[in-house]
């Protein structure tokens, strides 16, 4: 018997029900390619899975704005944060659409939007800020006893945003913004004369690495990560200073310096002092880059960090891997894929893409 697409979900959760079936896979969600947060024009949110031509697969409700997501690696779950800083975050399960498990930070911390599992998916790791100390906290939360908070761990730094898992091993990588904020004072920015932003290298639990900027870089806030095959992670900040930001695309190797791209002064003026979301190729080669409030997105060699080619798209910030180079999202609604030329972007009804568009 064939089941049509749409009714697939509500059949398996049926089966599972009485347990006719095994556990569900990725596959019995639709298998979807990615993940993004939207908004709909009556002002509600939702979390939607996309197939690998850009498809919108499902749509699951969220009781507030989200920013990025975790794609479970072996079950069809997926932890939905809420905008920066917040206070929760969901657990959806993405077969029967219904919501697992909520994730409140404890008294005193607050979630920076990002998050990540261990390679099993056993454990959860959640970026956090200890407000009243001013020190960044990774939250870790046990997935088979319903996403228990168990303990918690030192991120290196203050403000980490972004955490990713490096390849073929439970080591983290954290990007540590180096700004303070609180609840009560909501994204107001607390420390920026002093502010000092890293990347943290994390094993066990134990700060293992930590790799600092330069003075001229003080003011350089390193907020999102993107990992390749071969360990080498890249870094798109945001610049806190006046004037023009001497670099926001960097790139780092364990034992290693961080590089920065090099742009001429005009070049780095028109992406207005942000990158948005970063992400490598399949194949590690490219580097892309969007930035949402200069309408950019860059793609750049991964190798020299030179840049191969700029296109202009409006309001773009969500991009990830693809068989076409890069998919991308804009918070207008359209999607598409990048090669590096202007791209051809397509206009699903009804939606608003948030910031991040995440690899299932």
């Amino acid at each position: 018997m064939k089941i049509r697409e749409t009714h697939r979900r509500g059949f398996v959760a049926g089966l599972l029900a009485v347990g006719v079936v095994p556990a569900p896979t990725w596959a019995d969600a639709g298998k979807p390619a990615f993940l993004s947060a939207a908004a709909r024009p009556d002002g509600s949110y939702m979390l939607c899975g996309l197939s690998d031509a850009l498809e919108v697969l499902f749509r699951i409700p969220l009781p507030a704005r989200g920013h990025a997501a975790a794609a479970h690696p072996v079950r069809p779950e997926a932890v939905a944060f809420a905008r920066r800083p917040g206070t929760f975050a969901i657990v959806i399960d993405c077969v029967s659409g219904k919501e697992k498990a909520r994730l409140k930070a404890p008294q005193g911390r607050h979630f920076y939007g990002h998050g990540a599992f261990s390679s099993g998916g056993d454990w959860l790791f959640t970026t956090e800020n200890d407000f009243e100390a001013g020190r960044g906290r990774i939250g870790v939360w046990d997935v088979h006893a319903g996403y228990t908070r168990v303990a918690e761990f030192d991120s290196g730094g203050i403000g980490p945003h972004d955490i990713k898992r490096m390849p073929n091993s439970d080591m983290l990588v954290v990007a540590n913004g180096g700004i303070d904020t609180h609840p009560d004072t909501g994204r107001t920015k607390l420390n920026i004369a002093t502010m000092q932003s890293n990347l943290s290298y994390i094993e066990g639990g134990v700060v293992v690495e930590v790799a600092g900027l330069t003075a001229e870089h003080q003011k350089s806030s390193m907020r999102h990560l993107a990992i390749n095959s071969a360990g080498e992670v890249a870094i798109g900040m945001q610049w806190q200073g006046d004037g023009t930001a001497p670099a926001l695309v960097a790139r780092h190797k364990r034992g290693q310096k961080i590089g920065f791209a090099a742009l001429s002064a005009d070049m780095l003026r028109a992406l207005d002092g942000y990158i948005g979301s970063i992400a490598y190729t399949q194949d590690g080669a490219s580097i892309g880059v969007t930035s949402p409030r200069g309408n950019i997105v860059d793609r750049y060699d991964a190798a020299t960090l030179a840049l191969s080619s700029r296109s202009t798209i409006p309001d773009v910030c969500g991009i990830a891997p693809s068989a076409q180079g890069f998919a991308v999202t804009t918070g207008q609604g359209r999607l598409g894929f990048y090669k590096g030329t202007d791209p051809v972007l397509q206009r699903p009804a009804g939606h608003a893409w948030d910031n991040h568009l995440i690899v299932v």
